[in-house]
């Protein structure tokens, strides 16, 4: 997901030339100039305190320094850079379908998914903040001060996650920021419409699922007429609180008339969208 530009960034890796392919973890450094190097080196774990699984994914973000931000990039069906799309809001991404990257989601993802394998942190910036594998939650008021390396910093208002980042330690994080850009390393921006922190303990908990399919939206109560909450562009982990049996739906030539509260989202899904059993094993009936 992309921020908007409010100001020029001055960033080491500009005068970087297009990266002609994807080799593999750690291939942007090898063909990089001594400039992206320079910026490669300042980026890493800057804090003690961080788990190993964290400083991984620190380590993997800070390989991609100086790979184009694109729009739409790093959500294809495994982690890893993808060409983007065009975001109709942006000038500035009329180029991303021919630029290999990540957007900031994406490079989360892929930053999570080689510290610990999996695909724990699959979906967008929302969905990311509001993870299932969330272990700890850090608001704006209280800064970087409790913050550790490879804690996720996220932006936005109302309810609306647009933007995440890795935290570094030192009041520094790594960030795919916007089209025109490559990743970089920056200042922690605790100003605008900063709204806190999330750290990630990645972990199959007892009622954590996956869904499936894609453009899957949930609903304000177990009915596909109440009101729609949230939408899922593709498979994303999800802990399910309870389930109950509501509005038979049909879909994919199946029906079901169970339904699973999603705490994070605060919001219903079918579980014909769920990844297991027509009623889901282990998980209680609601009251």
């Amino acid at each position: 997901m992309a921020m908007r530009k409010t100001a020029a960034v001055a960033v080491a890796v500009a005068a970087l030339t297009l990266l002609a392919a994807w080799g593999g973890a750690g291939s942007a450094a090898a063909v990089a100039p001594a400039t992206a190097r320079k910026a490669a080196e300042a980026c890493g774990v800057l804090a003690p305190g961080a788990s190993a699984a964290a400083e991984k994914a620190v380590a993997a973000a800070c390989e991609q320094v100086g790979v184009w931000y694109t729009w739409g990039g790093g959500h294809g069906p495994q982690p890893g850079p993808t060409y983007g799309q065009v975001d109709p809001s942006d000038p500035d991404s009329a180029h991303d379908p021919e630029r290999l990257g990540f957007d900031c989601s994406g490079l989360v993802r892929y930053a999570y998914a080689r510290a610990v394998g999996g695909d724990p942190l699959s979906g967008n910036a929302y969905h990311q903040f509001h993870s299932p594998q969330v272990n700890q939650r850090f608001t704006a008021a209280q800064g970087t001060g409790p913050l550790l390396p490879g804690d996720l910093l996220a932006w936005g208002s109302g309810g609306s996650i647009h933007h995440i980042a890795i935290y570094l330690g030192a009041g520094k994080m790594v960030e795919a920021r916007e089209s025109g850009t490559r990743i970089m390393v920056s200042d922690v921006r605790l100003g605008g419409d900063y709204a806190g922190a999330v750290r990630i303990a990645p972990a199959t908990a007892p009622g954590t699922f996956s869904t499936w399919g894609t453009d899957v939206w949930t609903h304000k109560e177990p009915s596909t007429t109440s009101p729609r909450v949230h939408r899922f562009p593709g498979p994303t982990t999800v802990r399910v609180e309870c389930q109950k049996h509501a509005e038979p739906v049909t879909a994919e030539g199946y029906t079901n008339d169970a339904w699973s509260y999603l705490p994070e989202y605060g919001a219903w899904i079918t579980n014909i969208y769920l990844k297991g059993p027509a009623w889901l094993d282990g998980v209680r009936t609601c009251p």
